[in-house]
């Protein structure tokens, strides 16, 4: 497992700070720049889980790429290099306070409350009478607040607007551009064979302009099922064939652990640990459509810093 990288801790020129985050350990250069290095840490319940998995980081880093340059016709993005397969270079924007869920599925979080007996979520109705990943008649958008540390926690549209989270001309971009990228990102994954059944995004600002920042369209932002069998198994109420990270949730809670306080990740075995690694490499490729090209991992962490030195001193040159 030593392929994995759980943590960096780099120096680098102009260097302001660090922020490790739930998965990435963004550096802030001179306040103009973000190096993101999408680690292989992994994270369920809003818990990081004590197990590196192998080229997790890298499959994150390569579809979020991907994809942020696919939709860089709907608005800019953040990004402007990627001058490692686990890193992404790009501006420094003042995030937007919560993030922009969307539903085209009742699957994952929005299921478990509806089956918890309510029929509301985020101020938006559900009809009553639906399984488990059916579909809505329209995506639904969920937002949740972005917490620092903890749990991101659900909030209305009404809510953000009465509390000042986000001010009613840019809460209407954000839903706006939310539901123009879940749209290219269903296409786009309806002619690779699955459905892009829910995903979040966030945004901020730079000089009052709005930009989608972070990652879009990965398996730890999103939920994909495949696309064939998907209406012979609702119709026989069976479990959709999916690539998220949601199974990574099932096992968690099958032994046990639902992130609450006091209780303990159950172990993780390495067969455990490469079976989330391959189902990883799985959703690049089938999303993607390309062939996953494992990186030289003799030294993963000299490598990265290596290649960020080079971007930056290339850069500010």
């Amino acid at each position: 497992m030593s392929n994995a990288i759980a943590r960096t801790q780099f120096v680098f020129p102009g260097q302001r700070d660090l922020y490790i985050g739930k998965v990435r350990d963004v550096y802030n250069i001179k306040d103009e720049l973000l190096v993101m290095v999408t680690s292989d840490r992994i994270s369920a319940f809003d818990v990081v889980l004590p197990r590196a998995i192998p080229y997790k980081g890298q499959v994150l880093n390569q579809i979020a790429a991907k994809f942020l340059d696919l939709t860089e016709d709907i608005l800019p993005n953040w990004k402007i290099a990627v001058p490692d397969p686990m890193v992404t270079v790009g501006r420094r924007c003042e995030p937007f306070k919560v993030e922009m869920v969307i539903r085209g599925y009742l699957s994952g979080h929005a299921w478990r409350e509806y089956k918890s007996g309510k029929r509301s979520i985020c101020g938006i109705e559900m009809a009553e009478g639906m399984k488990e990943n059916d579909k809505f008649p329209v995506p639904i958008i969920t937002p949740t607040t972005k917490a620092a540390v903890g749990h991101d926690e659900d909030i209305s549209k009404e809510e953000i607007l009465r509390l000042g989270l986000v001010d009613a001309a840019d809460y209407e971009l954000l839903e706006r551009y939310t539901q123009a990228i879940f749209q290219r990102g269903t296409e786009i994954a309806e002619k690779m064979g699955l459905i892009l059944v829910d995903t979040k995004y966030e945004f901020g600002k730079v000089d009052g302009e709005i930009y989608l920042i972070d990652e879009i369209h990965t398996p730890d932002s999103s939920r994909y099922f495949y696309k064939e069998g998907y209406d012979s198994r609702q119709a026989k109420g069976e479990p959709q064939k999916q690539l998220s990270k949601e199974f990574v949730r099932e096992w968690l809670m099958e032994n046990g652990f639902h992130g609450k306080d006091g209780q303990v990740v159950p172990e993780m075995t390495d067969d455990f640990v490469n079976l989330i690694s391959e189902r990883y490499i799985e959703l690049f490729e089938n999303i993607t459509g390309e062939k996953f090209q494992r990186s030289d991992v003799s030294n993963v962490p000299a490598r990265v810093e290596g290649n960020i030195n080079a971007f930056l001193e290339a850069y500010y040159r």
